[in-house]
């Protein structure tokens, strides 16, 4: 027994110095640029490394990690610093590592959102910011939008929540002075800005904060279960959002549409006018009100918001277009009517009565075609015209609008 002891002792240091000098011929050949090299290495001294002591093995983790990297598998890269940093805790090198990570990783995800592929930029951004989540928590916003411009709702669902959970307000600092030779403002790095308050060259130093993000996020929320179909959720994140800026006329919309969702024409309605104090210039907001006055059956109501629809914006062409079905429906009961009359006496007087009636009504149609043909050679209002003009006999009219069909 005492001769086995010491030959254990020796197995053990040789067994310990082959584990340490394939680690830093593996680390070496990675230096050195021969990644795969390094693999090679690790991989055919697997056995060796199942025995390592945990130095060793953490040695070898963290080499895995800068090997993962650069192979830009950039998760991978993550798992293994993180498995570094839980054995051993933070150090200069993992620090060091983390910060090119975390670099390469956002430069990665620039280009894949130039290539337009946003949800693999998501990823990154979103690794990028639980690198160092203080730090970094810029990217998760930017993780988030990446993924709404690829219609990835749900995975930015879950990170414009986790923004919400810690209240990520966004705001910066934008440093801005005036040239004394120009006048002209110019906007300035923190760095320059300093510099340049020790020069004469500038005047009228001033700092302006952003605004916070917190109420776009809030919106974002109510936006994206709204698209995915969940209107309560919707509503309840929207509400909270109205809560957080009352006035913002987005929001107000997003409610209103919502409304819109849920059938609810008149608190629609409600809002939309609401929207209008906060835009009244906008003629989008008045064609909307027309819309839903018209599905409510308040035609002379919705006749009203489409005129001021086409007074705000003379080529809004849906606008004309609504306003004149709006004007044609009143034809339907003419015409049943007139269907229905016999031949005697009093009927025919009737009848032409309803005829009369029934043209004043194409006349009343006929500048507001016109005006939209003239802003816009509309097919659809050229055919209307076209037979407006047949039906009160104006031939010169017919063709003249039968030539713009041709």
């Amino acid at each position: 027994m005492k001769t086995l002891i010491p030959l254990f002792f020796i197995l053990f240091l040789t067994l310990s110095y082959g584990q340490k000098k394939e680690i830093k011929k593996a680390e070496k050949l990675f230096e050195a640029g021969d990644v795969q090299g390094a693999v090679a290495t690790l991989e055919s001294n697997s056995a060796l490394f199942d025995a390592a002591d945990e130095k060793v093995l953490n040695q070898k983790t963290f080499l895995e990690g800068k090997i993962e990297q650069a192979n830009k598998n950039f998760q991978a890269a993550f798992d293994k610093f993180m498995e570094y940093k839980s054995a051993v805790g933070s150090n200069s090198n993992l620090d060091a590592q983390l910060v090119t990570l975390s670099t390469e990783i956002v430069n990665s995800a620039i280009e894949d959102n130039e290539a337009k592929s946003y949800k693999e930029a998501a990823n990154k951004l979103y690794i990028a910011y639980k690198i160092n989540p203080e730090v970094n928590v810029d990217y998760l916003y930017y993780a988030a939008s990446s993924a709404v411009n690829g219609s990835e709702y749900d995975l930015a669902l879950s990170f414009y929540n986790e923004l919400k959970e810690i209240r990520y307000e966004g705001i910066t600092v934008k440093y801005f002075a005036k040239s004394v030779a120009t006048g002209e403002e110019s906007e300035f790095s923190q760095t320059e800005y300093e510099l340049y308050k020790k020069t004469k060259e500038y005047s009228d130093f001033r700092e302006e904060a952003t605004e916070s993000k917190f109420p776009e996020i809030v919106k974002n929320i109510a936006l994206i279960y709204a698209e995915l179909g969940d209107n309560e959720k919707a509503m309840d994140a929207v509400k909270e959002a109205r809560a957080e800026n009352p006035k913002d006329l987005n929001l107000i919309l997003t409610e209103a549409n919502l409304y819109v969702q849920l059938k609810e024409n008149d608190r629609f309605e409600v809002l939309m006018k609401e929207a209008i104090e906060q835009d009244p210039n906008n003629a989008t907001l008045y064609f909307n009100l027309g819309v839903v006055n018209s599905q409510n059956g308040k035609k002379d109501e919705a006749k009203s918001y489409y005129e001021k629809t086409i007074e705000i914006d003379p080529n809004f062409e849906s606008g004309y277009l609504n306003l004149v079905s709006l004007i044609l429906d009143k034809e339907s009961s003419i015409v049943e009517e007139m269907n229905g009359l016999g031949n005697s006496k009093a009927d025919n007087a009737r009848y032409d009565v309803l005829k009369t009636s029934r043209e004043d009504i194409y006349r009343e149609c006929v500048p507001i075609l016109e005006k939209l043909i003239e802003v816009n050679k509309n097919e659809e209002a050229i055919k209307t015209l076209m037979n407006i003009y047949g039906t009160l006999g104006d031939n010169e009219g017919f063709m003249k609008m039968k030539a713009l069909i041709e």
